[in-house]
């Protein structure tokens, strides 16, 4: 704001009029977002006063308000169940080796597929590309484990039955061989979720200006040399908070994959079993609703560490790429 005293301009500040005034000017505005606002607070800000079962030993008492006043408090009780566990060390280690493997494959596998799809010219052809890519999305994992359970049945599985018969290899007892599991886990989670990944890099790509790649041909780039400084440089941001939302369910594993599609065999459990499913297993053995809740708290606050130190770190080297 500008101000004349003779001949001297003086600058003054811009007033904050506050928020009272933005709401009076943007009211249709603020009214659009009431519902969002509504099903943020009802879908995740008021379960959240649920943190407290963690902390007491959950008993029923005529509805779930009460029950939860009645409970008696055993304060971190609850989470010795899960630390003084024998296998506290190989779920954790699972739970963490697995998500860093997809966290990096998650990354480097659609960047690629998107890129791919980007040079294709045809774009009718890209368009069947990308909805081939996708459709595994949708499918839950209990139409994902019986595909699975099609090609690794030990009678009528295709691997065993045409694919090493016709080599005249032994059949595989694959759901009680642990070793190639790692490998089958980390497939079917690629196979689901590369297609969303990849659409939303590719939509980031087709966001990108022109004009950069018509320079750099006129310069005399190469198609490597303008993925290499013009496509991923640009991407960075976008990949960066992906990788950072991905990092904080690191310690949180994807129920549907690890217990479905290994079929809860007893025999895979040494590289299967992850916190999420250990916590079913005991949920549905004991009963109690107070240890799981104290895992899924303890999953919780550990991914928000995670996230904080992550962005903190981020927002060092480039406080521009920072998701916050």
């Amino acid at each position: 704001m500008q101000s004349k005293q003779g001949n001297t301009t003086i600058i003054k500040p811009s007033v904050n009029k506050g928020f009272f005034y933005e709401l009076k000017k943007n009211w249709p505005l603020f009214v659009m977002l009431i519902p969002g606002v509504a099903i943020l607070i009802i879908n995740n800000y008021i379960p959240m006063f649920g943190i407290v079962i963690a902390f007491k030993r959950y008993r029923f008492h005529g509805n779930f308000i009460n029950s939860i006043i009645q409970s008696e408090w055993v304060g971190f009780r609850n989470f010795e169940f899960f630390f003084k566990t024998p296998y506290a060390y190989q779920i954790t280690r699972n739970t963490i080796l697995y998500n860093m493997a997809f966290i990096f494959l998650g990354l480097v596998v659609p960047v690629a597929f998107a890129i791919m799809l980007n040079e294709i010219t045809n774009k009718r052809t890209a368009k069947v590309y990308q909805s081939v890519m996708f459709l595994p999305y949708f499918l839950s994992w209990i139409v994902v484990s019986y595909l699975a359970y099609s090609f690794f049945s030990i009678e009528s599985g295709f691997l065993n039955r045409s694919f090493l018969a016709s080599l005249g290899i032994e059949p595989v007892k694959w759901y009680f061989e642990p070793k190639y599991w790692p490998f089958i886990i980390t497939f079917f989670q690629l196979w689901k979720y590369t297609g969303y990944n990849t659409v939303v890099y590719l939509a980031a790509i087709s966001g990108i200006d022109t004009e950069y790649y018509e320079a750099a041909e006129i310069d005399g780039a190469t198609k490597w040399q303008q993925i290499r400084h013009i496509t991923i440089p640009l991407l960075r941001s976008l990949m960066i908070i992906m990788t950072l939302l991905a990092v904080g369910r690191i310690f949180n594993a994807d129920f549907g994959l690890f217990y479905h599609v290994p079929r809860n065999s007893g025999q895979l459990y040494p590289v299967t079993d992850v916190i999420d499913t250990y916590v079913y297993r005991a949920l549905r053995n004991t009963n109690n609703i107070s240890m799981a809740a104290a895992a899924g708290t303890y999953q919780a606050i550990v991914g928000c560490i995670t996230v904080f130190t992550a962005n903190f770190i981020v927002r060092k080297i480039d406080k521009d790429k920072a998701l916050f």
